[in-house]
């Protein structure tokens, strides 16, 4: 191979192998484009010590010793903004709590009903609100199974109650008549 054209070819592989880790910004293949980026820039570093002097494949080397580092912060930087990053992570601005989770959403309901424990709350144990089986804690107090508590707060997913008095229907009894 004629120097000239090695030294050519040496250069445009350095400057594929930066364009491909670029384009893994926009272009997400899980490192396979970093990989290949890597790969063409060896090659151009092997190709310049080759057929090149050595002050311009070292002074090459070194630009890529210093550069390197420096593009993988840039992409480090701007990987939360790009595609692949936007498609696969949650968006960090959102309120992403415990009380937000579908599944605590339903906990928030209980808040001020009353409910039967169907186990002793020694101080956790099931309460039924209802017809539906909920963990509950209460605040240190033990409430025996068959009594009567009003849930007073959730918690980060934990249904907080306290020992109540058995609720009375009052007028409803009367308009059941």
């Amino acid at each position: 191979m004629e120097p000239q054209t090695a030294l050519t070819l040496a250069y445009a592989l350095i400057a594929s192998g930066i364009l491909l880790a670029l384009s893994e910004l926009f272009f997400p293949t899980g490192g396979i484009l970093l990989l290949l980026g890597g790969i063409a820039e060896l090659a151009g570093v092997v190709l310049m010590f080759t057929y090149g002097s050595w002050e311009n494949a070292l002074m090459t080397l070194l630009a890529l010793l210093i550069g390197l580092p420096a593009l993988g912060g840039l992409i480090f930087y701007l990987y939360p903004y790009s595609p692949f990053a936007k498609a696969v992570a949650p968006n960090p601005d959102e309120d992403v709590t415990v009380a937000n989770m579908p599944a605590n959403a339903v906990l928030e309901n209980l808040r001020g009903k009353i409910g039967k424990a169907v186990s002793p709350l020694r101080p956790s144990g099931i309460v039924e609100f209802d017809g539906k089986r909920v963990d509950c804690l209460t605040e240190g107090i033990v409430v025996n199974s068959g009594e009567y508590v009003k849930c007073i707060d959730v918690k980060a997913g934990k249904v907080i109650v306290t020992p109540t008095t058995k609720p009375s229907l009052g007028n409803f009894e009367s308009m059941m008549e």
